[in-house]
């Protein structure tokens, strides 16, 4: 029997967000320390098996309400459910005709929830990678995120961007231009990677405690847009062209200038959303080290730069003392191809 493994990355905002939403311009990129797993084989039935953070039964309330802490109220067999039919749709939509094949395909995940670190996208991503080596069926680099994520907005009403899906999809360093006339043009964005060489020392912390989901975070936020709320147009576009200066200072190795962008994109955040005092003080504690410091995502996690091992060091020792892990990320540098085993 033909067992296959795929994986999808964690995702981690390097500026221009949360701008990919609406048509603006952002840098991300993945790393391999947190990732979601997907294992597909034939079976004569059609299954989706749950893991560990699907579980519905405890052995006492506590355990039940140390689990709702740690993984919320929603586990990923809806996202792996979801990936399913929207692979359907997608396969139908250019007439591919799927053999009749049924198969069980299970997940696990081990990016921590609710710190904005795109553990929903990367369920998705990694189902979906799954289902096209399982079926042989190739979906286009700069197409396959708009299909993750509708399976998000249009299967499970989720707010979300293109962003996360993108840097998922590509793997790696990618700068992403959302302009409304591309998308309107050629149904995706600009997609540009970018070598992760260029990329000065970087660390990621977050929250070890369950924080907010991004739909909360960002609830407010769509509405106002829409209503043309000078304030958010303004920071949109100035969301892109801290992108775009993001993306010069990479190619320029100006690490001092991308720092200095990178805590202007928190602060333009910071003027326009309003922001937990717990996630504040991360970014407070960060740049009181010397570090740069900004969201990943939606809050929960931050990401920035520091100069030296000295300045690490000093982040984590701070950093933990307000509840939080302190990590260098592996960055991951291209596509993941899906691994494929035999068993008896």
């Amino acid at each position: 029997m033909r067992i296959i493994e795929t994986r999808a990355h964690a995702r981690a905002g390097l500026v221009g967000n949360p701008s990919d939403g609406y048509f603006g311009k952002t840098i991300s990129f993945t790393f391999s320390d947190f990732f979601a797993r997907v294992i597909i084989y034939d079976w004569p039935t059609l299954e989706i098996l749950p893991c560990e953070q699907d579980k519905d039964t405890f052995d006492n309330l506590c355990e039940l309400v140390e689990d709702v802490k740690r993984n919320g109220y929603y586990g990923g067999l809806r996202l792996v459910k979801a990936s399913v039919k929207k692979f359907w749709d997608y396969c139908t939509s250019v007439g591919i005709v799927l053999p009749e094949r049924n198969f069980t395909i299970r997940y696990e995940t081990t990016i921590p929830r609710q710190v904005g670190l795109a553990g929903s996208s990367a369920i998705i991503t990694a189902t979906f990678r799954a289902l096209m080596a399982f079926y042989d069926v190739q979906i286009p680099p700069e197409i396959m995120p708009n299909w993750v994520l509708a399976t998000e907005v249009e299967e499970l009403h989720i707010r979300a961007g293109l962003q996360d899906r993108v840097a998922q999809c590509y793997d790696g360093l990618v700068y992403m231009n959302f302009a409304k006339e591309l998308l309107e043009r050629d149904k995706h964005g600009f997609y540009e990677p970018l070598d992760t060489a260029l990329l000065p020392n970087i660390y990621i912390a977050y929250q070890v405690v369950l924080a907010e989901v991004s739909d909360v975070v960002h609830s407010n936020l769509r509405e106002r847009w829409e209503h043309g709320d000078k304030d958010i147009v303004d920071a949109m576009k100035k969301f892109a062209e801290l992108a775009e200066r993001g993306r010069a200072c990479l190619l320029e190795g100006d690490h001092a200038g991308l720092a200095n962008v990178m805590n202007a994109n928190f602060d333009l955040r910071r003027s326009i959303i309003h922001i937990s005092a717990d996630n504040i003080k991360m970014v407070e504690t960060a740049r009181a080290c010397g570090a740069s410091a900004k969201f990943a995502g939606s809050g929960g996690a931050i990401v920035g730069t520091y100069t030296d091992e000295a300045m690490f060091e000093e982040l984590t020792r701070e950093l933990t003392k307000i509840g939080c892990r302190v990590i260098k990320p592996a960055l991951t540098t291209g596509r993941v191809k899906p691994k494929v085993g035999t068993t008896v």
